[in-house]
């Protein structure tokens, strides 16, 4: 009997493998799916954290009743309304496990998929980082997630970020990828207030990882249109996302990775701005000349030396970023909405 005590007091105080943050911002209802999608794994060491502020879109009462019904989950309950960013922080605060992953109310994981992480954790001899691909359900249909290609071409073997800089053009999510908590701790990672939060700091933290693993599965399916956390930041705007990018250069120029990844980094900057000038609703008519002068600033100062642009229509947007012509910009553009109100138009009438 006194044996089987000692065992199970060692097994309580054992920690778990992975911490699961979950921003509980429940803005489209999708948290309780998300939660049991988690719960209801094979693989069962883990350790939930839902965090919440006092925003109306946050529902206390559903995350303390899975607190008390499941001891694996923990409420941490912020004063005001913070943001994603300090939500997110917050809960890897409290996190014991020995990997972080990330996770929002609207983000459902399939039934195995913890233990395929966990076995390929063993695999890769417990990377810094575990890479994974994702999924986005949008009317119906599921789409790919933007590294799908990138992840595709990957062996099983870790390997230093260096060695793989095409990984840098892919967006930089918190949520698709685990990281290593002391690699976490020992970087100091946090992630800023304000919009487009992920950015720097997934970059940070792929530059300072010794070795990066990769599961070939879509492990998180998003359920909503966009990547941008609906909760966002008090105070934030579209424009953050230019001190984003300012910072991940800078750091590679401090960790003398700038010959090897500009490349790619500058490619998903401009990538990045392009799909912010083109996404309808996203910046006002009077901020957009504005955003347009500045990506063009940072297309002339990060522009790497003998870059080749993408080819195609790509490749004319990028030229026109790169030449600060925003009239010239709009003016192509015009093609493309009067398409949008067709289709869109199609659609209504076909209902």
């Amino acid at each position: 009997m006194p044996r089987a005590a000692t065992y199970v007091s060692i097994i309580m105080l054992a920690s778990p493998i992975i911490s699961i943050i979950v921003a509980a911002h429940d803005l489209q209802g999708h948290l309780e799916n998300c939660l049991n999608s988690i719960l209801n794994q094979s693989f069962r060491d883990v350790e939930v954290i839902a965090v919440l502020d006092q925003s109306a879109e946050c529902p206390a009462d559903l995350v303390d009743d899975y607190a008390r019904r499941d001891g694996r989950v923990s409420a941490v309950h912020l004063k005001g309304v913070v943001g994603i960013s300090r939500i997110r922080n917050a809960g890897a605060e409290h996190a014991t496990g020995d990997y972080l992953l990330f996770l929002d109310s609207d983000h459902i994981i399939g039934g195995a998929t913890l233990q395929a992480i966990v076995d390929q954790l063993q695999d890769a001899k417990e990377p810094d980082i575990l890479l994974f691909g994702h999924t986005r359900l949008h009317r119906r249909r599921s789409w790919p997630g933007a590294a799908a290609e990138l992840l595709a071409r990957q062996g099983r073997e870790p390997f230093a970020p260096i060695d793989q800089p095409e990984l840098f053009g892919a967006p930089a999510y918190s949520w698709d990828r685990l990281f290593r908590r002391d690699l976490w701790t020992r970087q100091g990672l946090a992630f800023p207030d304000g919009f487009y939060e992920e950015v720097a700091v997934v970059h940070r933290a792929m530059l300072a990882a010794d070795r990066i693993g990769v599961l070939k599965w879509n492990c998180v399916q998003i359920r909503r249109r966009h990547t941008q956390h609906p909760a966002g930041a008090p105070g934030g705007t579209h424009f953050d996302v230019f001190a984003r990018y300012e910072e991940s250069f800078g750091l590679l120029e401090e960790r003398n990775a700038l010959d090897v990844v500009a490349p790619f980094l500058f490619t998903r900057m401009i990538r990045h701005y392009l799909f912010l000038l083109n996404l309808e609703g996203c910046l006002s008519r009077t901020e957009r000349p504005e955003f347009f002068d500045r990506a063009s600033e940072h297309y002339r100062r990060f522009l790497p030396d003998g870059y080749k642009r993408p080819e195609g229509r790509e490749g004319v947007k990028f030229q026109l970023v790169g030449s600060g012509k925003y009239s010239a910009f709009e003016a192509a553009r015009l093609p493309q909405l009067a398409r949008s109100f067709v289709s869109q138009g199609a659609t209504v009438r076909g209902r």
